[in-house]
């Protein structure tokens, strides 16, 4: 319901807002949203979105030199229900420690913008405030901004202890299980044929030696379909244990209490409801109750009452990527970050090792006569 204000625009705009949200729904509900994510103009602006960045890469080139040859094939397979996901191109990365990343091909990556582009905003509205991984207007910075709010007011503004229960579930993307997944999805959208899309997706991965099991790190589709998965761990949390202080980034999340016995009696019903609903594990050595004046490390900064800092092993991957590569565009990134939180040295250490080497090398050189 919407309330009384002084001030009409603000009525005219949550009216059109809301008016918005329900066309949203209706077709969801009544069956344009496939149309909507095969159309010709949604492969086409998700191919603008996808092209960022990677107009030089070579698969890319390939795809774009016949590109309305290729958008209209998918967009002809689509249509007739022919088409079939491709083989990924697995590769590794160390961020900040290995990983397994799955590349799909060009085609198939468009097709996964086009599907986010369309299903997001439908979903998004669903996700409770506190979730705050691979959203717009989220992120690690608000989610740790989010902590420290939330320190403060479970503790009285520092006045008394407050414990928070740390957690991290194992082998996340790997050991999501796709007929719970499908199943989440069946039950928000009635739509078949994009619950058939979405299953051609999905079943297109498995991790290794498990069946119908997994999603791929490399995929932007994921993105949001870990968070339709986790949404449901989020809504126990919030409607059936009525936890106020809760907050969740992928597969780390945080509960603060003023009671340790409390977080103690709640981890058994958390790790039940995962393992029994979405067939997921806490990591045991991931778990962990403590004060935040004992430092909480939590997204790559170790909180304390009056400040944070920023975690070791982050520290160490930063110098050792400046090191490799200390480019002007490297060193602002690494700015930004260390303006988050108390880091004064740090940026003083860094700008004197690397931003003054920087000036020294663009210098020109003056030529002895």
């Amino acid at each position: 319901m919407l309330t009384q204000t002084k001030y009409p625009s603000l009525i005219l705009f949550k009216i059109e807002a809301l008016s918005r949200e329900r066309e949203r729904e209706s077709k969801l509900r009544f069956g344009h949203i496939y149309d909507d994510i095969i159309s010709i103009k949604n492969l086409l602006i998700a191919w603008r979105e996808f092209l960022r960045n990677k107009r030089d890469r070579k698969d890319v080139e390939r795809f774009s030199l016949h590109l309305m040859d290729n958008v209209l094939a998918l967009h002809r397979e689509l249509i007739n229900k022919t088409y079939h996901h491709g083989h990924y191109k697995a590769f590794k990365i160390n961020d900040p420690k290995p990983r397994d990343i799955h590349k799909a091909s060009v085609r198939d990556r468009l097709l996964h913008h086009a599907i986010y582009r369309i299903l997001y905003p439908y979903f998004d509205p669903k996700f409770i405030f506190d979730s705050y991984s691979c959203r717009n207007v989220k992120g690690t910075h608000r989610a740790v901004n989010r902590f420290r709010k939330y320190a403060r007011k479970v503790s009285k503004n520092h006045t008394r202890t407050v414990w928070i229960l740390k957690c991290d579930i194992r082998k996340f993307f790997a050991n999501i299980d796709h007929k719970i997944l499908l199943d989440i999805l069946k039950r928000r959208m009635s739509n078949k044929d994009t619950v058939w899309l979405l299953n051609e997706v999905i079943k297109s991965f498995n991790t290794k030696n498990k069946s119908d099991v997994g999603l791929p790190l490399g995929n932007l589709t994921s993105q949001l379909l870990v968070n339709i998965y986790m949404n449901e761990f989020d809504h126990f949390i919030k409607r059936n244990l009525k936890i106020a202080y809760y907050a969740r980034y992928a597969d780390d999340f945080i509960v603060l209490h003023e009671n340790k016995e409390y977080l103690k009696g709640i981890l058994p019903t958390i790790s039940e409801f995962l393992e029994t609903h979405l067939k997921l594990s806490l990591h045991p050595n991931k778990v962990s109750i403590k004060t935040i004046s004992s430092g909480v490390d939590f997204l790559g900064w170790v909180s304390f009452p009056h400040h944070r800092v920023l975690r070791n092993s982050t520290k160490k991957r930063m110098f050792r990527n400046l090191n490799r590569d200390p480019k002007k565009e490297s060193l602002a990134s690494y700015q930004g970050l260390l303006s988050r939180g108390d880091t004064h040295k740090l940026k003083q250490m860094i700008s004197e090792k690397y931003f003054e080497k920087n000036q020294r090398n663009q210098e020109p050189k003056v030529q002895k006569n």
